[in-house]
């Protein structure tokens, strides 16, 4: 959520900003309401300065002995006119706070403009990209007679739904090993094991609700509880209403979670294989950081990422999300693309954001500044340490011979009782 002060004060900034994301925000809307809420906050404060000094003048005529029931009447009626004030303004902060909730975040001075992901900027290419003396296969066919069963997870449950068995299986859970691996032993994060059901606030936290409810899987309605889009929610509310002292930040959490994802906004893309599922694995990084130190902890957790993709050798490219390809609560995205043979292109693996204040509000997840020795808001920050499902898909097809076969990375060989080929 953005500050409200942002909005009183530097109005048409914001509009331009929301503008670059092709966000439909009503400036004469919002300052018709925010007149009203300031118009019927000063009759409420009104009012109850008057109650009160009728009610104190009813005290000083009792102590007279003199009839107060003119008095009482009158505080009666302040009363009422002062029930009715508070009910209107309580429906307007309610208005006011919903329509906060739906405004996306400011994004940083460093994303370029641009409508979708063609106007996304490359940054920077690692690897080569493997040339083979056969037409590569993608990983459907490569996993057909190796343990890939889409046939069985739709009959289990219904599209978008896979079994994986025996080595497939086992490569899957190598990749997350080495992932959880890599970064405690090597970045500096903290395991962490969270629930995969979280409430509304939670979500409302990281900004997944209200506005992107349709892209869950709801599980209950009393006390509502929904499945986990991502491991980004439980994780970054571990901080939820905490005060963090100084000393202790940067908080670097690594967590791997099954992820539950509807997919109602991408019917009809990617339904073969595995690249967009209802439900998959990813290992998530998650850093909150001081606000001066975010745009360095972004480069930082970026780079983690990565390191992933260079132990696997595998062939990627870092772009820079343009404005209208920046999601709802980020203000600067960094998307990992791995290349996939099989589809001769370049596909995303890893989504790594700063979103400075934006869920830290929503949150009240707050720092305590020695300097000031008030709380002030952190910066939170996350990014995909890898998708686990991609990179088994981005293994098998940059790893596979002419005969179909899948050679182990490397990295991957002594989680895998040191076989060598699937």
């Amino acid at each position: 959520m953005l500050d409200p002060r942002l909005f009183r004060t530097e109005l048409d900034f914001v509009t331009e900003q929301l503008t670059r994301r092709s966000f439909n925000f009503n400036p004469a809307a919002y300052l018709e309401l925010e007149t009203r809420r300031k118009d019927i906050q000063v009759k409420t404060q009104d009012l109850q300065n008057e109650r009160n000094s009728r009610s104190k003048a009813i005290g000083q005529a009792k102590a007279k002995g003199e009839d107060v029931q003119p008095l009482l009447d009158q505080v009666q009626h302040l009363g009422d006119e002062l029930k009715a004030a508070e009910t209107t303004l309580a429906e307007i902060q309610t208005s006011m706070a919903a329509l906060m909730e739906g405004i996306p975040n400011i994004l940083d001075a460093a994303v370029p403009d641009g409508k979708d992901e063609e106007a996304n900027v490359e940054i920077s290419r690692w690897g080569e990209i493997p040339e083979f003396s056969f037409t590569p296969k993608d990983h459907v066919d490569l996993g057909a007679n190796k343990g890939m069963d889409f046939e069985l997870g739709a009959k289990i449950t219904g599209s978008r739904f896979v079994v994986l068995n025996g080595a497939l299986a086992r490569l899957q859970r190598a990749i997350i090993q080495l992932m959880l691996d890599t970064h405690t032993a090597e970045h500096g994060y903290s395991e962490t094991y969270v629930p995969f059901l979280v409430n509304a606030d939670s979500l409302r936290g990281t900004g997944q609700l209200p506005k992107f409810e349709a892209d869950l899987f709801k599980a209950s309605d009393e006390p509502a509880l929904y499945l986990i889009p991502t491991a980004e929610v439980p994780v970054t509310n571990i901080v939820r209403d905490v005060i963090v002292e100084a000393k202790d930040l940067p908080l670097k959490f690594v967590c791997h979670s099954p992820c539950f994802r509807s997919e109602a906004g991408a019917y009809g893309r990617d339904v073969r294989g595995m690249i967009r599922q209802h439900q998959f694995e990813k290992v998530e990084i998650v850093q909150i950081v001081k606000p001066e130190e975010s745009a360095k902890a972004h480069e930082e957790l970026t780079q983690h990422a990565e390191t992933i993709l260079q132990k696997l050798n595998l062939p990627y490219r870092k772009m820079l999300l343009c404005a209208g390809d920046t999601g709802f609560s980020s203000a600067k995205t960094y998307d990992l693309e791995v290349w996939l043979p099989g589809q001769g292109a370049y596909r995303e693996i890893s989504s790594c954001s700063n979103f400075k204040d934006f869920q830290a509000r929503r949150l009240q997840a707050r720092w305590r500044n020695p300097e000031t020795g008030k709380p002030e808001l952190v910066h939170t920050l996350n990014g995909s340490g890898l998708a686990a499902g991609r990179t088994l898909i981005a293994v098998m097809e940059n790893y596979q011979d002419a005969e179909g076969r899948i050679r182990i990375p490397a990295a991957l060989q002594p989680y895998m009782g040191g076989l060598d080929i699937i």
